[in-house]
């Protein structure tokens, strides 16, 4: 029987040129956009932000906010984060339509992806958009030679994720840690981290994010 590696913890170096920033795949764009306007046009008016305050919390023009708010842009991943974090929300406050109760079949074929422009990583929500959340679940995958880098979360917010196929090398503040698959990690995700798979196949993994207290 192999025996299991464990994942090689080694000193911090800069990964590669930052990837292009996420975006929302076409065809999901356009069912998630006015989701995500109307939920940042409500979260700004209950916290009566004006567009100029919002943008200068967040670091996202005026112009773009506000074709974000009429459902006229599909926001990028980052975007997004900038955005809940200005509001001090869970992305899911920004990406979830609110639904009844009961059980929530979720079909893989009507699965909402995000992606990277050049579809490289891609973000898959396992949870229903039914409202804001302590705890998210994803799944992600990043093509081999592919990095995903992404800004400092909430305050507070930990990934427990788990590499289910492919090898990987996350990169936080501590160093960079390198996982074979069937490894996992916890590390705190409130400072800006990376994604990389150095591999030849592509790196599938499962993301639990919690945040620290609900918000939203």
């Amino acid at each position: 029987m192999t025996e299991k590696k464990k994942p090689v913890r080694r000193a911090s170096k800069p990964l590669a040129s930052k990837a292009p920033a996420a975006t929302a795949a076409t065809s999901e764009a356009t069912d998630l956009a006015p989701v995500v306007g109307d939920n940042l046009r409500r979260l700004r008016g209950q916290r009566k932000l004006s567009l100029e305050a919002l943008a200068q919390l967040s670091g996202v023009s005026r112009a773009m906010l506000g074709q974000i708010e009429l459902g006229q842009s599909a926001p990028t991943i980052n975007v997004l984060w900038k955005i809940a974090r200005a509001l001090q929300v869970t992305f899911s406050a920004l990406i979830s339509a609110r639904a009844s109760g009961g059980p929530q079949l979720l079909r893989a074929a009507e699965s909402k992806l995000l992606t990277s422009h050049d579809r490289t990583f891609s973000s898959r929500a396992l949870f229903p958009f039914d409202g804001p959340r302590r705890v998210e679940f994803y799944e992600l995958r990043l093509a081999p030679g592919a990095e995903e880098r992404a800004e400092a979360h909430a305050p507070g917010t930990s990934e427990n994720l788990a590499l289910t196929a492919g090898s990987l090398e996350i990169e936080t503040i501590d160093g960079v840690l390198r996982l074979e698959t069937g490894d996992a990690v916890v590390f705190e995700a409130d400072a800006p981290h990376a994604y990389r798979n150095p591999g030849t196949v592509e790196a599938v993994m499962y993301l639990v994010m919690t945040y620290a207290e609900d918000v939203g």
